[in-house]
């Protein structure tokens, strides 16, 4: 019909080139006024309309009978190729018979179906089992999963730059809001460089099938490409998968930036980060989501310890706090500590990079469904309720304590509730994530406010009472506050939690067992992590700037620019 439609318009157009050929007004300085016709809706009854036109004009303009006999003579031999219904193309030969018979035969409507199951469930590509049966989606990315997951990496990435930095960077005093920037930028490009290397491969490789690093199939990112890597998602390219892990990668070092704000070199802190990420990073990220993680109770059949953490719970915050904890205490208080005034410079920078991190944090927890389905869903849910619940708790506390609820600790809150919804967002309903909000609010805010003051330590922006504190919680109460109803994962329909024990465990309420066990071994990877990196550092390079330096601030002496001309 389309093809019929493109002829009947060309019809029409050499129609009225023959047309202003022949017009009167050529002839007799005048022109006969025909009535318009649409080329959209030209057809047989255009062609009638031309032809009356033509006799008409005969009658009145004799002289021009055998031009438009002509004419006529001329549209009607072209038109009878145009209105066939066939195309104009002749019609392809048919195969010979032998490649008719090699042909597979055309899946049936239940086949089909099944492959729509799959992509809609989010599991492995249906089938029956018959071998003439080639599935028309096995191997290919689904678009819907795809597009999401890319939408949660750049999330993930905002969260850092800008959201952390701006955050971080309004909390310290302004002669070194350049310094966390750059530290923020330098982490972004140096752990990118890691994972193309080697860090992708370390983590979710699985050559080495070792429950502490992946393998080296995946070094400098070879053959990662578009098809999904099916041991991690059936839907989503690899190279997308990739590049989404990355984005943790970039901002769980970056926390650490807060507890060593104003008194670590550029340099120094660019060291420690490079050689953290092998020590504890990697390790850590392919124990707890590797397919051979010694504590991927999800997804390892032979998971040792049955632990679960659904977004980064040990993994991201446990890590980088107790790592920022260490790291602090080594290297000393700021200059003036305790002497002189060290409050934020700017408070709007503070909240525009939380609301940054709270939209971000989406794509942290949501994404790490790896798919749009329904546990991508309530990880939303939950995490749009713990933050809410955790900066409105939180608000509270300092108002019945304090006299006031400050702006930084609403932020303040906020950060902590989605630090603690982290590791439980995808196992918790919306209850307990109302439970974990009110708890994220207190527990941290106990530590930040009189912990770190009975202690004295210098975490410059509460890091540690914030992200270790907050990290340790959440994978407490994923393992008090976690049920099956809203993760399938979690049952014998599982076969690796199936396998390994993690339904049972689910089922007898013996899971915090697993989960401390989890928290212990992040403890001791990241202490005796950062006390030995550090100390490596500080031997090599050095960890402070000079007095002067320190006192100058680190805008100009590490980066010769100031943030303000102020």
């Amino acid at each position: 019909m389309a093809s019929g439609n493109r002829g009947f318009n060309r019809l029409f157009q050499l129609n009225a080139a023959c047309y202003q050929w022949i017009s009167p007004k050529k002839f007799f300085g005048t022109a006969i006024a025909y009535p318009p016709i649409n080329p959209r809706g030209f057809g047989i009854a255009g062609l009638q309309v031309t032809i009356i036109r033509s006799t008409l004009t005969i009658m009145t303009r004799r002289h021009l009978i055998k031009l438009r006999a002509l004419t006529a003579a001329a549209i009607a031999f072209i038109a009878l190729p145009l209105c066939s219904p066939v195309s104009a193309q002749e019609a392809p030969a048919a195969p010979p018979a032998a490649e008719v018979a090699a042909t597979p035969p055309e899946a049936t409507v239940e086949q089909r179906i099944a492959d729509l199951e799959s992509y809609f469930g989010n599991v492995g590509v249906g089938g029956t089992g018959d071998g003439a049966w080639t599935s028309k989606v096995a191997g290919i990315p689904g678009p819907g999963h795809n597009g999401w997951l890319m939408t949660c990496a750049a999330l993930v990435l905002f969260m850092t730059l800008p959201g952390l930095a701006l955050f971080y960077g309004g909390l310290v005093r302004k002669k070194n809001v350049l310094s966390v920037l750059a530290q923020c930028l330098g982490c972004a490009g140096m752990v990118t460089v890691i994972w193309w290397a080697v860090g992708y491969s370390l983590v979710f490789g699985k050559s080495f099938n070792s429950p502490f690093l992946g393998g080296t199939e995946f070094f400098f990112l070879k053959g990662v490409t578009s098809a999904p890597n099916t041991d991690y998602c059936f839907w989503v390219s690899q190279n997308v998968f990739a590049m989404y892990q990355l984005m943790f990668a970039i901002i769980t070092p970056a926390l650490i930036i807060g507890a060593t704000a104003e008194r670590m070199k550029f340099s120094a802190i660019m060291g420690f980060i490079f050689i953290w990420m092998f020590v504890v990073y990697i390790p850590m990220a392919h124990m707890i989501w590797g397919v051979t993680g010694l504590m991927n109770g999800v997804w390892n059949g032979d998971a040792k310890i049955q632990a679960i953490d659904f977004a980064g719970g040990t993994v991201v915050h446990m890590t980088s706090g107790w790592t920022a904890l260490v790291l602090c205490i080594i290297l000393g208080k700021r200059a003036g500590f305790g002497k002189e005034k060290m409050s934020p410079h700017s408070m709007v920078l503070c909240m525009v990079g939380t609301g940054m991190l709270w939209v971000g944090w989406y794509g942290f927890n949501a994404g790490s469904a790896l798919a749009a389905d329904g546990i991508s869903a309530n990880a939303f849910m939950t995490t749009t309720l713990a933050a809410a619940t955790a900066g409105l708790a939180w608000g509270i506390v300092e108002k019945i304590l304090k006299g006031h609820a400050s702006i930084l600790g609403i932020c303040s809150g906020i950060v902590a509730g989605l630090v603690v919804i982290t590791p439980a967002c995808g196992f918790v309903d919306a209850t307990g994530a109302i439970i974990i909000g009110v708890l994220a609010a207190i527990i941290p805010y106990i530590f930040v406010m009189y912990v770190k003051g009975a202690i004295g330590y210098d975490d410059a922006l509460d890091t540690f009472g914030i992200h270790a504190v907050g990290g340790t919680l959440g994978a407490i109460l994923t393992g008090v506050l976690a049920t099956s109803s809203v993760n399938s994962n979690l049952t014998s329909a599982n076969t690796y939690a199936a396998a390994n024990g993690l339904d049972k465990l689910i089922a007898n309420g013996g899971l915090l067992g697993q989960q401390l066990l989890a928290v212990g071994i992040t403890l001791v990877i990241s202490i005796f992590g950062t006390v030995i990196i550090a100390f490596v550092v500080k031997a090599v390079i050095g960890l402070r700037p000079t007095p002067e330096a320190e006192t100058a601030g680190l805008d100009i002496t590490d980066h010769g620019e100031e943030g303000y001309d102020f």
